[in-house]
């Protein structure tokens, strides 16, 4: 790969138990924004999955071991690493996903805000003394690490998915193997890269691309020393892991789809609004389980926002190759993503819906779709309730606070949500009424290290982030201590 300043961070063969290995069979890793192979990476099996079970069994013992300190220094190596590879990180993951330079650069810088944030939470791990009503004993409540751990991480954010699970792993004192999507292993592999630069002991981190994710992920389920699995990516898929889990009673986390409203009331500031939907709509070319999906807007104000969004969209958004200056609106991962969109568009126009704006993949390549804007939407339309994962701005009108929130709330998912307004007491009701995990009120990101991400209903379970992310990769274990008492 052209552009590089240190060529050892692209690595293509897998990383198990702290060795760099060769596997025998391939996959190959597309430019989405060249619809051309990029890369063959090494493609793991069942056996290697469990390969990894058995080096982080054998690491665990000596990393559990390690002091907070000590676990959390490694991190903060690791943060200084990304920083200073992060331009080199950002090429490899716009050549694999296709999102425009600097976006990738934000999400390097946002992948490592999740280890740094680690790096010092892990050192607060804190527990319990209680009270005990018998003066004899002594009662203690604190917390380690669950064990061995895995992950399994989707293509939309190939580094930022990662470290929001590798970091709290290691801070908690985990190992962890992890399973990175097919379509971009390359980010994945540079970050075992930099983990093992970092000090991160042999067998405590493995990183096994592969193009089967079952024959991975089943060992995994089956495994009992695999105390806890963490995955990013669809309810469908949620479901099936969930399942296969049962067997063992794994501790699960589970952030999965996503169906996004984004409210604008009649006393929103309408510029502001514009604005929080251009982020929450085209970061990322729309593929996000937090991108707004269903954007609801007061009928008395609907006109307004309409003709400022599209005027925004024309000046700012501008399809292009990842690499290329300029370039602000990447293409979706590939052609059957390309297909989804344009069946939900077609779906809705032949129900009824009017396209103001767009609608059609853009000259800049096969798989990029030009950033669209779509009215006249219904409840009943396929496109309200499917994840769009796409640059399609779906609206909706709605005439009163009441009804908003029973639209918004109108979905058996529950991650993200949005709205704009004013009015403190509107702010609080509609903050309190969303079922949603997450509720972004007069802002279009969500997403910090310090604050729990993750969702509610069929959006999942556990948190990423925050404190609660780091008490996700723990077990509470409580010590009675007896013969405490001074004897006369």
């Amino acid at each position: 790969m052209d552009g590089l300043k240190d060529a050892a961070l692209l690595e293509t063969r897998a990383f198990i138990g702290g060795e760099w290995r060769e596997t025998g069979e391939t996959l190959v890793v597309e430019d989405p924004g060249r619809a051309e192979p990029l890369a063959e990476v090494a493609s793991a099996d069942s056996e290697h999955a469990t390969e990894a079970i058995d080096a982080a069994e054998a690491a665990l013992p000596e990393w559990q071991a390690t002091t907070a300190d000590q676990r959390c220094a490694i991190l903060h190596e690791l943060d200084r690493l990304m920083g200073e590879h992060q331009e080199d990180l950002a090429r490899i993951l716009t050549r694999e996903h296709g999102k425009p330079l600097d976006q990738s650069r934000g999400e390097i810088r946002y992948a490592a805000s999740f280890v740094k944030w680690f790096a010092e939470e892990g050192r607060r791990s804190y527990g319990d003394t209680i009270p005990s009503a018998n003066p004899d004993q002594r009662l203690v409540v604190f917390r380690q690490g669950v064990g061995i751990t895995a992950g399994i991480t989707p293509w939309n954010f190939p580094c930022a998915m990662i470290t929001r699970k590798l970091a709290p792993a290691l801070a908690a004192g985990c190992t962890f193997a992890l399973k990175p999507a097919q379509s971009t292993p390359l980010s994945a592999l540079a970050l075992a890269v930099l983990c093992e630069r970092a000090g991160v002991p042999k067998g405590v981190v493995s990183v096994i691309p592969g193009s089967s994710a079952r024959a991975i992920s089943e060992p995994w389920l089956e495994d009992g020393r695999v105390r806890k699995l963490s995955f990013t990516g669809s309810t469908e898929i949620g479901k099936k892991l969930a399942e296969g889990s049962a067997g063992t009673l794994k501790r699960l986390s589970l952030e999965l789809g996503g169906n996004a409203p984004f409210l604008v009331f009649d006393d929103a500031d309408i510029d502001e609004a514009v604005d929080g939907l251009m982020v929450a709509k085209f970061r990322n070319a729309g593929q996000s389980c937090v991108a707004a999906n269903r954007v609801l807007v007061q009928r008395s104000v609907h006109d307004e926002f309409v003709e400022k969004l599209r005027a925004r969209i024309e000046a700012d958004v501008h399809p292009g190759y990842g690499l290329d200056e300029g370039s602000t609106l990447g293409p979706l991962i590939d052609e059957a993503a390309v297909s989804k969109v344009q069946r939900l568009l077609g779906q809705a126009t032949d129900a009824g819906a009017e396209i103001v704006l767009g609608g059609d993949v853009h000259e800049a390549g096969p798989r990029f779709f030009a950033p669209t804007v779509v009215t006249d939407v219904t409840p009943k339309m396929t496109i309200s309730s499917e994840e769009i994962f796409g640059p399609v701005v779906s609206v909706m009108t709605f005439d009163d606070e009441s009804e908003a929130i029973r639209m918004a709330n109108d979905t058996p998912f529950g991650l993200a949500s949005y709205f704009y307004a004013r009015d403190l007491g509107r702010v609080w009701r509609v903050s309190e009424g969303l079922e949603y995990g997450m509720v972004g009120v007069n802002t279009g990101l969500v997403s910090n290290a310090a604050a729990p991400f993750g969702g509610i209903k069929e959006s999942g379970q556990g948190r990423e982030g925050s404190r609660y992310g780091l008490e996700d990769w723990t077990e509470l274990k409580y010590v009675a201590m007896g013969g405490v008492a001074r004897k006369s």
